[in-house]
């Protein structure tokens, strides 16, 4: 690779990495090809993305960026995962990484705070953003279902009452 796609790699990953709400820096030693390309496409699917990237180059395109807390991370076979979805990536890792001992979660970065491993595997655990929405649409609709059954009750009741005297 020569100077100048070393710079527009650099320049790119750059963009890539301040647009994510969450970045996600692993240790991944021994993955074969096959388990990287299934970690990738799960990443794919999640709407994240995983890059192994030098350390070198990871540490040009973090400078001068919020991301230069993650600096101290970039020693060994790094690789970077990152998403917009401040939760999708967490997930998708820690997953991948419970189930294979070659991936290992060295730390992250979610909104201006750098992550330790711990907090990496706790942001993992929350509910994804669909869930959220999911369990609030379902917290507005109760009330008002609620609402309706006790407003047709009293005539349900006054229907039965006549049916019941009817029958006798």
């Amino acid at each position: 690779m020569d100077r100048t796609q070393k710079e527009q790699l650099v320049g790119d990953m750059r963009d890539s990495l301040q647009q994510a709400s969450v970045v996600i820096v692993t240790h991944q030693t021994g993955l074969t090809v096959a388990q990287a390309t299934m970690l990738r496409r799960e990443m794919r699917e999640a709407g994240a993305e995983f890059k192994v990237l030098k350390n070198t180059l990871a540490r040009i395109a973090v400078k001068d960026t919020a991301l230069e807390g993650i600096t101290s991370m970039l020693v060994g076979p790094t690789a970077l995962a990152y998403s917009t979805d401040p939760i999708a990536a967490a997930k998708v890792v820690a997953k991948f990484a419970n189930s294979n001992d070659k991936l290992k979660i060295v730390g992250g970065f979610l909104n201006g705070q750098t992550l330790t491993e711990a907090g990496v595997k706790s942001l993992a655990t929350l509910p994804s953003l669909d869930e959220l929405r999911s369990k609030i649409i379902a917290v507005i609709n109760t009330p008002a279902t609620r609402l309706a059954i006790l407003s047709k009750e009293p005539a349900a009741r006054i229907a039965r009452v006549l049916a019941a005297k009817g029958g006798e």
